[in-house]
């Protein structure tokens, strides 16, 4: 796709969006291209992740205004994303209503986390850590941000 449009600092679009960080979820695949079809279509609003990964990681926390490149299974740029509220909670602490913006058929904040803790517990997810037996308990940060889709690619 080609962008002729310039912004303010004299960059084309395609530039810009080149610049941009890519948002990815879950591993390539079946799982992730279901995802981007759920954001695509306005049912995934919101998404979570351990605080420990950004840490472990050193990677800043995502802040409001953000803006990344969400890429299916094939790395093909979709859409931006655009940030628009980002919260550090204790794992005890998510809401039903976290639960339900995340959009992968969890109502509750009880199956939402079932289902986060199978997959934060799983040897494959821990083996990507500095020290892959980290704690996963009611105290346990999570970084919850909610996102929009500004712009369809």
């Amino acid at each position: 796709m080609q962008f002729t449009s310039a912004d303010p600092c004299g960059r084309t679009d395609r530039e810009s969006l080149e610049d941009l960080p890519k948002a990815e979820f879950m591993m390539p695949g079946p799982e992730r291209d279901r995802l981007v079809g759920l954001i695509l279509n306005g049912t995934k609003t919101a998404t979570a992740a351990m605080l420990l990964d950004y840490e472990d990681c050193g990677e800043p926390l995502p802040q409001v205004g953000d803006r990344s490149v969400l890429v299916d299974s094939d790395d093909h740029g979709v859409a931006v994303l655009t940030t628009t509220d980002v919260t550090v909670v204790r794992l005890a602490d998510v809401t039903d209503q976290h639960a339900i913006d995340e959009g992968e058929g969890d109502t509750t904040a009880a199956q939402w986390r079932r289902t986060h803790e199978a997959f934060w517990d799983s040897p494959d997810y821990r083996a990507e850590f500095s020290d892959p037996h980290f704690p996963l308990d009611d105290d346990t940060l999570v970084v919850l941000e909610r996102f929009a889709v500004t712009e369809r690619l």
